[in-house]
């Protein structure tokens, strides 16, 4: 990755502080971007102290000349003012979390269970001439079973699956969290069964889990084509109006779903959440509570809940 010439009072604090990051294993175009548009504002302003005006001043000339909803970009100078005064500068200005941005949460679509057993049953039959045509009940299969991100699912390492020990290891996802995920013996005889057509196909020598025709791993927009190829040939309709399905619904489901099973089951759902939250890669319960509210009829039913000791969370499959 080519770095950037940095050039203020903080040019090399900056260098310094993103080869930290890199030796954590943390790497991104974005941070080095928007450090390089404070480091030009510093340089052309003549700015030498990391203090409250500084940051909050480029923060404000930044967020006015360029607007936009998204404001995960301040991160990236809150981080850098914590890491300053990790190293010994005590007057470092952290920015306030008056800044913070705000999680902008995207409507899903709710698949019906029937809307479900279509696709995946299309999915299983689909006529393409790449490894989709055996890949995609796995990957969309696993994503449902599992309540994967579909970028999870894209990064699945080769590695990372382990048929005989019947779990994935989803590694170094969104905020760098890994886990282990263990499979019914079900979703383990359907990796078992595509990694053995694919490797049948292109050989055993690849990285992730999932390829492309030239064993590259598959893209996302890759994805997204295979995923409304399937839906139509399901024959399911695409609503005209209000939130499109997509592949990540499966996730949105997959929530919900046991969400559903446990107050069915009169367990108390609130105990389960950890586990849920553990299973799901969420780095804390908020992320978690936010799939309640997108369960269909669940409030409704909450307060029929008996409170019952909660077991562990238990393998996931289809019948979870």
């Amino acid at each position: 990755m080519r770095r950037h010439a940095y050039r203020s009072a903080f040019a090399n604090d900056i260098n310094d502080f993103i080869n930290y990051k890199a030796g954590l294993g943390i790497k991104g175009k974005s941070r080095e971007w928007y450090l390089l548009k404070f480091d030009e504002y510093c340089a052309k302003n003549n700015l030498a102290a990391f203090d409250k005006k500084t940051v909050e001043g480029w923060v404000l000339d930044h967020e006015e000349n360029h607007p936009c909803k998204h404001r995960s970009w301040m991160s990236y100078i809150r981080d850098f003012g914590r890491y300053l005064r990790l190293t010994g500068k005590e007057d470092a200005y952290v920015l306030s979390e008056s800044f913070k941005a705000k999680p902008i949460r995207p409507t899903p679509y709710l698949f019906s269970e029937a809307e479900v057993g279509a696709f995946l049953n299309a999915a299983a039959t689909l006529h393409v001439f790449s490894p989709w045509a055996w890949q995609a009940k796995c990957f969309f299969g696993l994503m449902y079973a599992l309540g994967l991100r579909t970028c999870e699912a894209i990064r699945l390492g080769l590695r990372d699956v382990s048929i005989d020990g019947r779990y994935i290891d989803i590694v170094w996802s969104k905020g760098n969290r890994s886990r282990r995920l263990y499979l019914t013996g079900e979703v383990a005889a359907m990796l078992d069964e595509c990694n053995l057509k694919t490797c049948a196909y292109i050989g055993s020598k690849r990285e992730t889990f999932f390829v492309n025709a030239v064993g590259r791993p598959v893209s996302s927009c890759s994805v997204g084509v295979c995923f409304s190829r399937i839906w139509k040939n399901a024959g399911l309709a695409r609503p005209l109006e209000g939130k499109r399905p997509r592949p990540y619904d499966f996730r949105h489901h997959f929530a919900y779903r046991n969400i559903e099973r446990w107050s069915a089951a009169g367990v108390d759902v609130n105990a389960m959440i950890p586990y849920l939250a553990r299973c799901m890669g969420h780095s804390s319960f908020d992320s978690t509570y936010y799939y309640i509210h997108t369960s269909p009829g669940f409030l409704s039913s909450y307060a029929k809940i008996a409170c019952k000791s909660a077991d562990i969370l238990p393998e996931v499959g289809f019948d979870g």
